[in-house]
C-alpha cells in the first residue's frame, strides 16, 4: 500500500480537484477546511484530518498509510481544530453531490453471481445505471462535471463537482434523490406502482430499460426459470387473479421454461381470454412496472442526503481486492474485471524501470503514467480542468456583472 502512495496515487489530480486550483501551494479552504477520513487494517476508523496543501496531504498519507482515506464536507473551521471550538461552530458548508450503486442490492434478481462477486453480466446492471443516472443529472439538473467511479469490487460512485452541486443544501440533496429515488424499495418482490402519465423522467427511463430487458434479464440472469421463482416474483406482480391461476397451471405442466418463455407466456395467456377484469393496457402498464422495478437502479439514499456523508477517494485501492477505484466514462463502458489493481500496476513498474524501482520510491514522484492508470488519471484530469476553467469563467462574468 505504501508503494502504491509513495510512487503511483495521483495526489496532484485529486488535490487540483479538491482545491479547484492547479496551484499546488495555494492554501484555499475548499481544501484546507475539507475533511479526510483514514480506514486502517485494524478497524480503526480516523475521522476529520485536514491538510495545509498538496505536500502536507501527500506525507500524511504515506505516513500513515491506510488502507484507504475518504472525502467529506468543507467546515466552517478546520476539521482537526474542532475539539478548540465549540461544537455549534462546526458547521458543514459544502460538498460535491454524490450517489453509490452496489450491486449487492440487485441479489434478488441477479442469478450470476451474488454478494461481493461480479462478472460482466451483472455488471451490465450498473452500466445501465450509470446511463440513467446520468442522463438525468446532466439533462433534468443541468450539471455538466459528473464523474463514475468504480468503487473497486462491486459498484459505482457518482461525484457531481459543480459549483451549484457542492453548495446544496441537505433538503434540496434529499429532494433530488428523492426525483431519482422511483423505486423507493430495493426488491422485485413487491408490486410498483405508478402514476400516470408517466413523469418524463420514469418514461426516459423505461425506454433506455426496456431496450435492455430481454438481453440483461430474460436472457443472461434468467431469474425465473425455476417455477417457485416465477410463481413468487413475477407472476405475484400481475394484478389479476384469474391470469395468475392461468400462468402458475401452465408453469407448473411445463417446468423448467426460460424466463424470455415465461415472459411471452403472459401475453399469450391472456389472449386466450382467462380473464375479463384486467383490461389490456392494465397488463401493458404491469409490464412496464417489471421492467423498472428489475433493471432501474437502486440507490444508496442516505450517502446522497447529509452533505456530511463521506465517500472513498478515487484512485484509492480496495483492501479486499487490490483494484484501484479508477473513473470510467459511462458512454465508453467499463470492464471492471479487467481494471488496475495493484498487482498488476507493481508489475507494470518493475518491468519498466528493472531493479531501479526501490531508488525510485526514495524519489518519491507520481509514476502513474508508466501503468495502466495512465489513461484514467487522463481521463480525470481532463475533467477537472474543465471544470476550474468553468468556474474561472463564472466567477469572471459575474465580477463583469457587478462592476456594470
Amino acid at each position: 500500500m505504501a508503494y502504491y502512495y509513495e510512487t503511483l496515487l495521483p495526489f496532484s489530480t485529486v488535490y487540483k480537484w479538491l482545491a479547484h486550483t492547479s496551484n499546488p501551494n495555494k492554501p484555499l479552504p475548499s481544501f484546507t477546511m475539507r475533511e479526510f477520513a483514514f480506514e486502517y487494517r485494524s478497524g480503526a476508523y480516523q475521522r476529520y484530518n485536514s491538510f495545509k496543501n498538496l505536500s502536507d496531504f501527500k506525507a500524511s498519507v504515506i505516513k500513515a498509510n491506510p488502507t484507504r482515506f475518504e472525502i467529506g464536507a468543507i467546515y466552517s473551521i478546520n476539521p482537526n481544530k474542532r475539539k478548540s471550538v465549540p461544537k455549534s461552530a462546526m458547521k458543514p458548508l459544502e460538498k460535491e453531490l454524490v450517489f453509490d450503486i452496489d450491486l449487492t442490492d440487485y441479489d434478488d434478481i441477479r442469478t450470476c453471481c451474488s454478494g461481493t462477486k461480479i462478472c460482466q453480466k451483472c455488471w451490465k446492471f450498473i452500466t445501465i445505471a450509470t446511463k440513467i443516472m446520468d442522463t438525468a443529472l446532466r439533462d433534468d439538473f443541468g450539471f455538466k462535471s459528473i464523474t463514475w467511479v468504480f468503487s473497486g469490487r462491486r459498484g459505482a460512485h457518482c461525484w457531481v463537482s459543480d459549483k451549484k452541486a457542492r453548495f446544496l443544501s441537505g433538503s434540496k440533496r434529499r429532494a433530488i434523490i428523492e426525483y431519482l429515488d422511483v423505486l423507493k424499495i430495493k426488491s422485485s418482490g413487491k408490486r410498483l406502482i405508478l402514476y400516470r402519465p408517466l413523469h418524463p423522467h420514469v418514461e426516459r427511463s423505461l425506454k433506455i430499460l426496456t431496450e435492455q430487458f430481454e438481453d440483461v434479464i430474460l436472457n443472461d440472469q434468467d431469474p425465473w426459470r425455476d417455477n417457485d421463482k416465477a410463481n413468487n416474483a413475477l407472476n405475484k406482480l400481475i394484478p389479476d387473479k384469474a391470469l395468475n391461476d392461468a400462468l402458475r397451471n401452465l408453469w407448473n405442466s411445463k417446468p423448467q421454461r426460460s424466463s424470455f418463455e415465461k415472459w411471452n407466456d403472459i401475453n399469450e395467456v391472456y389472449k386466450k381470454g382467462v380473464t375479463k377484469k384486467l383490461r389490456p393496457n392494465a397488463l401493458i402498464e404491469a409490464k412496464q412496472a417489471i421492467i423498472l422495478q428489475t433493471l432501474y437502479p437502486r440507490l444508496d439514499v442516505e450517502v446522497s442526503r447529509q452533505v456530511i456523508h463521506l465517500l472513498k477517494s478515487p484512485f484509492c485501492i480496495h483492501p479486499g481486492t487490490g483494484n484501484i477505484c479508477v473513473p470510467f466514462d459511462p458512454k465508453f463502458g467499463f470492464d471492471p474485471t479487467n481494471s488496475p489493481n495493484l498487482k498488476r500496476l507493481q508489475d507494470e513498474m518493475e518491468k519498466y524501470h528493472g531493479s531501479n524501482v526501490a531508488e525510485l520510491i526514495s524519489a518519491g514522484g507520481e509514476e502513474w503514467d508508466k501503468t495502466s492508470l495512465k489513461p484514467y488519471v487522463e481521463m480525470f484530469d481532463k475533467m477537472v480542468d474543465g471544470l476550474i476553467a468553468t468556474e474561472k469563467a463564472e466567477d469572471a462574468s459575474l465580477k463583469r456583472k457587478r462592476e456594470e
